[in-house]
């Protein structure tokens, strides 16, 4: 089966295709597939955006489509960064100065107080641009006061994970190897629910002749 993912987001594309990998999926990238156009992520909800973008990539391509938003909730926030996790420092998005930001939001705060979650939306479009499914992961855990670790990207180095019954447990995303966090992040869980329903969802390839 073939599957545009629809971000630029070449990180993010690479967790998302290393989650597809075992499940005979061919992943494409926007690159492979030709320019697509631009989506405005105006909308008030992960889930919303995430609808905007693969709807638009799969009416410009053709193509299943899969689209993400992600980021960050923090209770100490309301909620914050949300939906402007990205471009929680402003523009253009920039990993260092969203921690910064971050860090300083949070000074002082107890460990009690610095509760946060990420949240993954992923809607499938089908070609036509209708949606075919839509779901959310989340992972639980706190804003810890320093950065840990050296892997990944985004709001890792903060994100200390806290649910019990993992072995993950009390580390930090950035402390994890990918298959690690795969297991337990927003992204993966999210993206085990579009799995498993994949088969039912997405026409099987007629057979060679």
């Amino acid at each position: 089966m073939q599957l545009l993912i629809a971000t630029k987001n070449q990180k993010k594309r690479r967790e998302l295709t290393l989650l597809l990998a075992p499940h005979d999926i061919q992943v494409l990238s926007p690159a492979e597939v030709g320019p697509l156009p631009e989506v405005v992520e105006d909308q008030p909800t992960f889930a919303l955006n995430a609808a905007k973008k693969a709807t638009s990539a799969a009416k410009a391509s053709g193509l299943w489509a899969l689209a993400d938003d992600s980021g960050l909730e923090v209770d100490a926030l309301e909620g914050g960064p949300g939906v402007l996790s990205a471009r929680y420092a402003g523009e253009p998005p920039d990993d260092a100065r969203n921690n910064a930001k971050l860090l300083e939001a949070l000074a002082g705060l107890p460990r009690d107080r610095r509760a946060a979650r990420f949240v993954c939306a992923l809607a499938l479009a089908r070609p036509d641009g209708t949606l075919a499914f839509e779901c959310e992961g989340v992972a639980s855990g706190r804003i810890l006061p320093a950065p840990r670790g050296t892997g990944d990207f985004g709001y890792d180095p903060l994100f200390l994970f806290t649910e019990p019954g993992f072995q993950q447990n009390n580390r930090g995303f950035a402390e994890l190897s990918a298959s690690e966090k795969a297991a337990v992040s927003h992204r993966g869980r999210a993206l085990r629910l579009l799995v498993a329903k994949l088969p039912k969802l997405m026409p099987a390839p007629a057979p060679k002749e």
